[in-house]
């Protein structure tokens, strides 16, 4: 019996204390709520990151593409000039959608001439391709060091904003009147820093890419030279 006296007493205190405590509704935001905070600079962002991406995805398919080449390419090449077949050695090079190739093909139309001659041809060939790969990188670099500007542009701006509700609400300040300057200020800022990181990593990636590729294609130049200092009947065919 007093046993469930107590227990009564118990069930009571603790159902006592569930009602005084106050229940707490959670809140769930979406990303795409979260961002409408950020205000117009998110649109600026946005716009940025689609550019970035743009750039990124076309400057790796153009690089991937110029990389693809047949590893006895040059072998073949040799064969071909040593036994004199000119023109299937152009006809191979016109095969790869390549740098590579590109540049041996130049050389191949200058083969009778001096080898100096020769060589100014193919390295022209190679700084222009170089320069078509890198075409665009630069608004990629732009990107990585002015979206997190536009970040921070929209800190000082969110700050502002709470400032301007604060002095304007006197004595009545209330949480709820900074919580549109709070948001904006640290989702701008959230939001610049990671299309900036994207782009940066992208720009570095690319930058590396490029790199290896210029790296073959010199290495291509010497094989070429190399070769047209071989003993070879380079008649036409």
């Amino acid at each position: 019996m007093l046993f469930n006296l107590l227990q009564s007493d118990i069930d009571s205190m603790a159902a006592t204390a569930a009602q005084a405590v106050p229940q707490v509704t959670e809140q769930s935001y979406s990303l795409i709520s979260m961002a409408t905070k950020g205000g117009w600079l998110m649109i600026v962002l946005l716009a940025l990151s689609i550019v970035a991406i743009y750039i990124f995805g076309k400057k790796w398919w153009m690089i991937h593409k110029a990389a693809n080449i047949d590893k006895y390419f040059m072998q073949d090449i040799r064969d071909y000039i040593h036994e004199g077949k000119i023109k299937s050695a152009k006809e191979l090079c016109e095969k790869y959608d390549s740098p590579i190739a590109r540049l041996v093909e130049k050389g191949i139309d200058r083969i009778g001439r001096p080898l100096s001659d020769i060589q100014t041809a193919v390295e022209n060939i190679g700084n222009a391709e170089v320069a078509r790969l890198e075409n665009g990188l630069p608004y990629l670099a732009t990107i990585s060091g002015g979206a997190p500007m536009i970040g921070f542009l929209g800190t000082v701006l969110g700050m502002v904003q709470a400032f301007f509700n604060m002095a304007n609400a006197g004595n009545n300040i209330d949480i709820t009147l900074l919580s549109s300057g709070i948001y904006t200020a640290m989702i701008t800022t959230v939001g610049g820093l990671i299309v900036g990181l994207l782009a940066y990593f992208g720009y570095n990636y690319l930058t590396a890419q490029i790199s290896n590729l210029v790296f073959k294609m010199e290495s291509t130049t010497i094989d070429f030279m190399d070769l047209l200092h071989e003993p070879a009947d380079a008649t036409e065919e």
